[in-house]
């Protein structure tokens, strides 16, 4: 069946949601299996429009709960499909089961993360509950920090889990409602080139291969089990984040736009750092301009690849820092936060003597103001001076009532 192709304007004003599903509509994908869940609805609703209007040749398929989507999703990557949908939340927790089967399979299917709270208290607004429940699930994970990032950061995951070395299944995570619903300027791929970008799907090991049958899934237990996920992690960090490398130079080449596994913003002479991921990268670059203005060397680091760790690239991002702050948009619920754990681990045999702290924030959508972040650096810059964390080691910016804190 032929389809037709879309003409795009060099740059189009599109949210977060439908810059995914305008990549995706570009991949041209076989087979998208969904339940809408706010705030990524308008993703697989796009992608169902488009194939409704005939810019897609392939089968979207509506299931009756995010299990059953991750589930048919699994089901037509094994067959030798290109595969993908969305999720947030909720719906995110219920996929938790098939997330695992998904990658022990090594099924490259591309899931777009709209990140939001997980209940209770119901809340449908964003933060990174979520993206760190399926940490450890085997998947990639990439984190876009506005809509252009979230368009070009779907070609990257398929290009990478598509590829025969890896054939990993890959997120790709953007802030609900402040880039899902946020429209921005965004630069455009011709259909033709972000086609070609990804490729042909290759199919590997797929079951409607008969002159060459495999089986998935298959019961390990003791005897194998151990291997096989060892196997997994190992490919993970000793694969993954080059051929995340080459594909972001590969696109630089492409579309001018340059990705870093991890980003650096004013960090060559910085004192003091915040890292920190999704929208909130943005608004700290803002004020650490500002704090330079005020004489406080401050900079900022972005984690762009969540999964596999750039253990490596922090070490190199933070080696001669002498305050941080890791702003983690999650709740810790009794222990610290990810990246605060995930840099400790990374800095820990260093010769670093920089001073870390540890800030949870932004939790069910509350806003990380410029205030709050000006407030942070200064306080980093005291731990500095007084050569000492001054602060407690972990404490929540933002919330209301007396100051909370936390070690």
């Amino acid at each position: 069946m032929a389809f037709d192709k879309m003409e795009l304007r060099d740059i189009e004003v599109w949210d977060g949601n439908f810059a995914a599903a305008q990549a995706m509509r570009q991949c041209q994908i076989d087979v998208v299996a969904a339940y809408p869940i706010t705030p990524s609805t308008p993703i697989v609703e796009g992608y169902a429009k488009f194939l409704a209007d005939n810019y897609v040749e392939g089968e979207f398929v509506m299931v009756e709960s995010e299990h059953a989507a991750m589930s048919g999703c699994i089901g037509a990557a094994a067959a030798g499909g290109r595969v993908a949908t969305a999720t947030s939340s909720q719906g995110f927790a219920l996929m938790v089961e098939t997330l695992y089967q998904a990658s022990g399979m090594r099924l490259p299917i591309v899931l777009n993360v709209v990140n939001r709270a997980l209940a209770a208290p119901l809340n449908v607004n964003g933060d990174h509950s979520d993206m760190y429940l399926g940490r450890d699930s085997g998947w990639i994970q990439f984190d876009a920090y506005c809509p252009q990032d979230a368009y070009d950061l779907n070609f990257i995951a398929f290009k990478v889990a598509e590829d025969h070395d890896v054939r990993l299944p890959a997120m790709v995570h953007q802030d609900g409602f402040m880039t899902s619903h946020t429209a921005q300027g965004v630069k455009t791929l011709t259909d033709d080139q972000g086609y070609n970008f990804v490729g042909d799907f290759k199919p590997m090991n797929d079951m409607l291969d008969f002159e060459h049958p495999v089986t998935h899934g298959v019961q390990t237990e003791e005897d194998w089990h151990f291997e096989h996920k060892a196997r997994q992690h190992n490919d993970l960090m000793t694969k993954v984040l080059p051929k995340i490398q080459t594909a972001f130079d590969e696109f630089e080449k492409l579309s001018g736009r340059k990705y870093n596994i991890v980003e650096e913003y004013d960090m060559a002479d910085a004192d003091v750092a915040v890292v920190c991921m999704g929208t909130s990268v943005e608004t700290a670059r803002e004020v650490a301009t500002e704090m330079r203005a005020k004489g406080i060397k401050a900079g900022v680091v972005g984690i762009r690849v969540i999964r596999p760790f750039p253990f490596e690239q922090i070490k190199a991002a933070l080696k001669d820092v002498k305050a941080i702050a890791a702003l983690d948009r999650s709740s810790p619920n009794g222990a610290p936060g990810m990246l605060f754990n995930e840099i400790a681990g990374a800095l820990f045999n260093t010769d670093t003597k920089a001073l870390l702290s540890g800030y949870v924030y932004g939790l069910g959508g509350r806003d990380l103001t410029k205030a709050h972040l000006t407030d942070l650096f200064t306080e980093l810059q005291a731990n500095v001076d007084a050569g000492k964390v001054t602060t407690p080691l972990q404490q929540f910016i933002g919330v209301r009532g007396p100051k909370l804190s936390f070690l």
